[in-house]
């Protein structure tokens, strides 16, 4: 059962960089073992939340409130401190390096005494494989394998289950399934709703409205730094979520705009490419 107090609420968060706004009074919440489908286009202002919720930056103005108490995070290491992880778009993962030293990279498992201790390769592999294999991606059984001989989708899952067994509570994932084929993309998807069983807050962006669709339970629009749209899964059809992200309410106006002029003009339309 989704808990009544949301992991991570936002209330009211402006960002701005001097004179320009960038983010403007978003509200939002992620319950644990919800999905929430952070939707947009290029230019939303997606970048900017995330590293807003990441700690990367602080609101100009509003509340971040983590388990329903106001918080303030003076860097990505604050952040992650606290359970937020962010996985980006190529998993952050290190293509020269073992499977196994990439999962541990930064707190490598040693072994040995006092200045002889060395990296516990043996102990960093089991980990990392058992780690990848729980949330469903068997392929990955030696975690001596090169991480740029994984596929994309394998590289996204590996760096999703490094986030959670390092206590992520908050899984930002940022556009997971961009630039993968078919396949692979249904293996990240597949981990989002593990993440999900497992009582971890997702937070989904994306701009392919079909992957929000298959794994979402909560659905916000970003246009221009502002919430659009807020909603609930089964409250909007795909043709809806799609033109909301196109400017929706902008399309209509032009259509009763060329609808007028027509009426005016002898049926001709306007010119409105210039």
């Amino acid at each position: 059962m989704v808990q009544s107090t949301p992991v991570i609420e936002l209330r009211n968060v402006d960002k701005s960089f001097g004179p320009i706004d960038v983010l403007h009074e978003i509200s939002l919440k992620v319950k644990a073992g919800e999905v929430l489908c952070l939707l947009g286009d290029n230019g939303a202002g997606k970048s900017t939340l995330i590293k807003t919720l990441a700690g990367v930056h602080k609101p100009t103005a509003g509340t971040i409130l983590l388990d329903g108490k106001p918080v303030v995070f003076d860097g990505p290491r604050d952040a992650q401190e606290a359970g937020i992880s962010t996985v980006h778009q190529f998993g952050g993962t290190f293509p020269l390096m073992s499977i196994g030293r990439s999962f541990f990279v930064g707190v490598e498992p040693k072994k040995g005494f006092g200045p002889f201790k060395v990296f516990d390769r043996k102990q960093a592999n089991s980990i990392a494989v058992k780690a990848v294999q729980d949330f469903g991606i068997t392929r990955i059984t030696d975690g001596d394998r090169l991480i740029g001989g994984l596929s994309g989708g394998e590289r996204q899952s590996l760096a999703i289950a490094r986030a959670v067994h390092f206590g992520a509570r908050v899984l930002i994932l940022d556009e997971p399934t961009a630039a993968l084929g078919v396949k692979q993309a249904s293996h990240v998807l597949r981990i989002v709703m593990e993440a999900k069983k497992r009582g971890i807050a997702v937070i989904f962006i994306t701009h392919q409205v079909t992957h929000a669709m298959a794994v979402g339970d909560h659905f916000a629009v970003l246009i221009r730094g502002a919430l659009a749209a807020n909603f609930m899964r089964g409250d909007k059809s795909r043709e809806e979520i799609t033109d909301l992200m196109a400017g929706g309410e902008a399309l209509a106006d032009l259509d009763q705009y060329i609808d007028g002029y027509k009426e005016t003009h002898q049926g001709h339309p306007p010119n409105v490419t210039g």
